[in-house]
């Protein structure tokens, strides 16, 4: 089963100053933490913000080509994790048929924002995510507890939503 998520803002891990980019169920009970790339921490910055480029990024070019081809994104699924790994699938529709490709969550979460596409996460993903392997951080999960508990809104900087 899936759950509705939205993208609650992006922050950093204050251990490995990897980008975080922070799904809440609609609810505002449960939190997903995908640690992300620079670049697409960037795609999804931009499209938080509204900020308008003179020229597009890759995430404006896939949606261009979508709009070009009358491809339409239905939602996109945060459907697995595996070995600290996230994976997610995005579902298109085009006169009438539905297929669905295989796509990294950041990739699949920066096109959402720019097609205002719902982001689903399976209920698995959501448990899993609370057990996300940091052993090679201090104490392992602690670590994860601790940066989501001591999260404010002032973390997100000029990224919440």
């Amino acid at each position: 089963m899936f759950r509705e998520m939205k993208v609650s803002g992006l922050t950093v891990d204050p251990l490995t100053n990897t980008p975080i980019v922070l799904l809440k169920d609609l609810e505002e009970k449960e939190v997903v933490p995908i640690w992300i790339g620079f670049f697409e921490a960037s795609a999804i910055a931009t499209q938080l913000e509204k900020v308008q480029l003179s020229r597009p990024m890759t995430h404006d070019l896939m949606k261009n080509l979508l709009d070009i081809l009358e491809i339409t994104v239905i939602k996109i699924e945060v459907n697995d994790l595996r070995e600290n790994t996230f994976f997610a699938i995005i579902h298109l529709e085009t006169q009438g048929t539905t297929f669905a490709i295989d796509a990294r969550p950041s990739d699949s979460i920066a096109l959402a924002l720019r097609t205002a596409a719902p982001i689903y996460v399976h209920e698995e993903v959501i448990a899993k995510s609370r057990k996300i392997d940091l052993s090679q951080h201090k104490d392992g999960e602690e670590v994860l507890d601790e940066l989501l508990e001591g999260l404010s809104s002032n973390d997100f900087g000029k990224y919440k939503m």
